[in-house]
């Protein structure tokens, strides 16, 4: 029978912390004051344990300064990972735990309970707005509210958008209540495109469509049709930024065509195993590989997370170029509104608002590089580079500025030359899914980065939260190095990250690159939140994974390094021969996906962008205000 046990555990926060959290709340009311923090863990097993088990496992919890037997306050509350969701700390000391030979832990979970002695002028609601990050925390009035954290499901069905009754209509009503940033044009497609398939479209397959065309992964604006004063332009932007390399594309061996661009490199002595297991130098010829790419609503929603999530894609786009490449450096860099630091505002910063579920251009700079470092570290890669811009201004009436910030994460690395290009991939071949378990994060990330800053519904912008776990990025990579260190028998014929829109994503865009189709298994991916609809399983954007495509021959070799290196995956389908797509769920018996590959990734609408050029009289610089 399962248990939820209760182990309290040390200090949560330095007294630099306290007295800096103090200082905000006593700014509030002076007689309100936090006594102390406390980290509570919450452990679900699936049977009572015995006593040297719980010997064990207090052993594991018991870290940092000790807490204070007593502390003296009035009132207190409870600060935990936000219903719904599994913490990155969690995931990590659930393994740890599991390794530790504690095989009945389902799940740790760690909160902390705040103690606070609360002034008049203000009500507890005050206090928790202080300690908790509402996009990714929950506040508990007690301890025992956190048997929330491990409540159970049964998987949900899928479900239909009536199109044969209500048309239009209903695909503009699951336009607004999903979050699909759907473009009329596109909505006129979908709608053409069921008809002819006389059938309704599920949710599944119109969160997949969406995100597979969203801004976020098809630059639909760099890539649409320009008309300007009427004229037809020759280009479209991405066609000009291509112009460069097209007239000059001497140095580089891959370009705007993988997960990063590929620069012809040099001989270079690298340093790994041989498959008998013996670290040799290995003189060849190795490119370069750099990347740079944008992770703005996440961290605009949720700084620290969003960031740190951004570095972790950047990474696993420079690991999945090729048949397997290996990240080296990296960078951050931001642009955000004016930082009205208290204290210390400037006469230009002026009070515009923002919406409310954005985080300030202060609380982005204080958290955001942190997450982008802390990932980069915990990974094991250095973050060396980056840039900060804060603008904010009117002008001639219009109001500029990055309330919805630009985080912009990127790096080098390097690949052996005899992998820079995937191989072909032969119907039956195996699609595996590498890395970490689906969860209920990051839901529609790619349609809401996609969305002006504030034009989601807030629950939907709750829903694409997303976090990071780095050290299960590194096992896989890991993973990767093995496979790559073969050479010539590296097991991995294509290789793909697992970011916007999740499996969705990835799995259609490795089977339609390789010119093939697949035969996807819903179920076979580990999934650590088994209530999840058909339509979360399929389109979350649980981070570090990828998917690749291996000979069927090669999977126990593959199984091998995966064991070593404990890193999860599952085979979670295969190619076929033609290019359809059909998802089968086991559960419910049914396929919630059944497309041709084409009508998702290759005939959409392309996007019509039809200006006129405005001239402007800007008035001179007024600078008779700054000292």
């Amino acid at each position: 029978m399962r248990q939820v046990l209760q182990f309290r555990g040390s200090q949560a926060l330095s007294a630099f912390r306290l007295d800096k959290l103090n200082a905000k709340l006593q700014a509030l009311d002076t007689r309100t004051v936090v006594r102390g923090a406390v980290h509570w863990h919450f452990v679900e097993t699936e049977r009572a344990l015995d006593s040297a088990e719980i010997q064990t496992l207090q052993k594991l919890l018991t870290y940092g300064d000790a807490a204070p037997v007593r502390i003296d306050a009035s009132n207190s509350l409870v600060v935990v990972p936000r219903l719904g969701t599994i913490s990155p700390w969690s995931s990590k000391a659930t393994d740890i735990a599991r390794s530790c030979g504690l095989g009945a832990v389902l799940r740790i979970e760690r909160g902390v309970e705040y103690h606070f002695n609360l002034g008049k002028k203000i009500a507890v609601a005050a206090v928790a707005a202080q300690v908790h990050d509402r996009m990714t925390e929950t506040v508990l009035h007690k301890l025992d509210d956190a048997t929330a954290l491990f409540r159970h499901f049964e998987p949900q069905p899928l479900a239909e958008i009536d199109l044969k009754h209500s048309g239009r209509s209903a695909l503009e009503r699951a336009n607004m209540e999903m979050g699909l940033a759907l473009a009329p044009d596109e909505i006129e497609y979908l709608l053409e495109l069921y008809s002819k398939l006389h059938r309704n479209p599920t949710d599944v397959e119109l969160t997949m469509f969406a995100q597979a065309n969203s801004e976020h992964c098809r630059h639909k604006i760099f890539n649409a049709s320009w008309v300007i004063d009427g004229t037809p332009q020759e280009q479209s932007l991405f066609g000009m930024i291509r112009t460069t390399h097209a007239a000059h594309p001497q140095g580089t061996v891959l370009a705007y065509s993988d997960n990063s661009a590929i620069l012809e490199g040099r001989p270079a002595h690298r340093w790994f195993a041989d498959p008998d297991g013996r670290y040799r130098a290995h003189d060849e010829l190795t490119h370069l590989i750099i990347k740079v790419e944008t992770h703005n609503h996440p961290t605009a929603i949720s700084p620290y997370p969003g960031a740190a999530t951004g570095s972790g894609g950047e990474l696993r786009d420079e690991g999945a170029t090729g048949r397997g490449a290996k990240p080296k450096a990296g960078l951050c860099g931001f642009s955000v509104s004016n930082l009205r630091i208290p204290g210390y505002l400037q006469p230009w910063e002026v009070d515009n608002g923002k919406p409310d579920r954005i985080a300030s251009a202060l609380s982005i700079m204080l958290e955001g590089p942190i997450g982008a470092a802390a990932f980069n570290n915990e990974f094991g890669r250095p973050n060396l580079a980056g840039y900060f811009r804060a603008y904010e201004a009117e002008v001639l009436g219009v109001l500029r500025g990055y309330h919805k910030p630009i985080m912009i994460a990127g790096g080098v690395g390097n690949m052996r030359a005899q992998h820079a290009a995937k191989a072909p991939v032969d119907p039956g071949a195996l699609l595996i899914q590498l890395g970490g378990p689906s969860m209920l994060i990051g839901m529609g990330g790619g349609a809401a980065s996609s969305m002006d800053a504030g034009a989601n519904a807030a629950d939907l912008d709750f829903d694409s939260v997303q976090r990071g776990n780095a050290e299960i990025e590194r096992r896989a990579q890991e993973v990767i190095d093995r496979c790559i260190a073969l050479g010539e028998a590296n097991p991995i014929l294509s290789i793909h990250d697992v970011g916007a829109g999740g499996l969705a994503n990835a799995l259609p865009e490795l089977a339609h690159g390789a010119g093939r189709g697949a035969k996807i298994d819903l179920r076979a991916a580990p999934n650590e939140e088994p209530g999840m609809t058909p339509r979360e399983v399929w389109c979350n954007e649980a981070q570090e994974r990828y998917v690749l495509a291996i000979a069927p021959e090669a999977l126990p070799a593959f199984k091998a390094i995966c064991e070593r290196e404990r890193c999860p995956f599952a085979v979670v389908g295969e190619t076929t021969i033609d290019t359809h797509l059909s998802v089968y769920d086991a559960h419910f018996d049914n396929e919630p996906v059944d497309l041709s590959l084409d009508s998702i990734l290759g005939k959409p609408p392309r996007m019509l962008r039809n200006v006129q050029r405005t001239r402007r009289f800007p008035s001179p610089v007024d600078t008779h205000v700054i000292e």
